[in-house]
C-alpha cells in the first residue's frame, strides 16, 4: 500500500512510473519539496544521473534556489506569472539581471560573507487576478520609472544568449 513507502520511496516510485514511457521531456513540479535533505540529494542525483543516461530533458519547477543551482543548466525565473529572466544557470546565479532576480538571489546565504547584502522588496505583492499595468513588477522595484509603469517590457537577448524583460536593462541604467 502507497502509505507504508518513505516520501523518498513514494518519490523514486513516481520517477519510475513517468519513465516507463520513455519520455524526452519531463515536467517537475516540486518533486523534492517535502522531503529532508538528505532524500532531496538523492533524488536529485538520481535525476541528474538519468538525465546523462536517457537523454532526457526537465522543466523542473521549484521555488528551492539550491536545488535550482544544483541541477539546472539554464533557469528561467517568473514573478506573477510572467518571464523575467531566462539565462544559463551560471550566469543568472552569478550575473543576474533582472531586478526581481537580484533581490530572489540576494535571500540566499553565502559561505564567508560577514553580512549579507538581503535586497527588501517594497510593497506588496499585487493579486494575480488584478495584474499592474507595465511591468508586474514595478511597484515593487526600487529602479522604476514611468516607462515602467505604462509599458510591458519585451524579452531582449543578452549577450550570454539569455534574456530578459526588464526597461532599465534595456536602457542600460545603473542597478547597484
Amino acid at each position: 500500500y502507497p502509505h507504508e513507502f518513505s516520501g523518498g520511496q513514494r518519490q523514486r516510485i513516481s520517477i519510475a512510473r513517468g519513465l516507463i514511457l520513455d519520455p524526452q521531456f519531463i515536467v517537475a513540479d516540486e518533486p523534492v519539496s517535502a522531503l529532508d535533505v538528505s532524500i532531496q540529494a538523492q533524488i536529485l542525483n538520481l535525476l541528474m544521473e538519468l538525465r546523462e543516461k536517457m537523454n532526457l530533458t526537465y522543466l523542473f519547477i521549484t521555488h528551492d534556489l539550491s536545488v535550482v543551482h544544483h541541477i539546472s543548466n539554464r533557469v528561467a525565473v517568473l514573478y506573477l506569472g510572467t518571464l523575467c529572466e531566462l539565462a544559463p544557470a551560471h550566469d543568472l546565479f552569478y550575473e543576474p539581471r533582472h531586478p526581481y532576480t537580484r533581490a530572489l538571489l540576494s535571500a540566499i546565504p553565502k559561505v564567508g560573507e560577514k553580512k549579507a547584502k538581503h535586497i527588501k522588496l517594497k510593497g506588496e505583492v499585487p493579486t494575480p487576478v488584478n495584474l499592474p499595468t507595465g511591468c508586474v513588477f514595478h511597484g515593487r522595484c526600487v529602479y522604476a520609472n514611468d516607462r515602467c509603469s505604462q509599458e510591458v517590457p519585451t524579452l531582449n537577448e543578452l549577450p550570454n544568449g539569455g534574456f530578459v524583460a526588464c526597461h532599465g536593462v534595456e536602457e542600460g541604467r545603473p542597478m547597484d
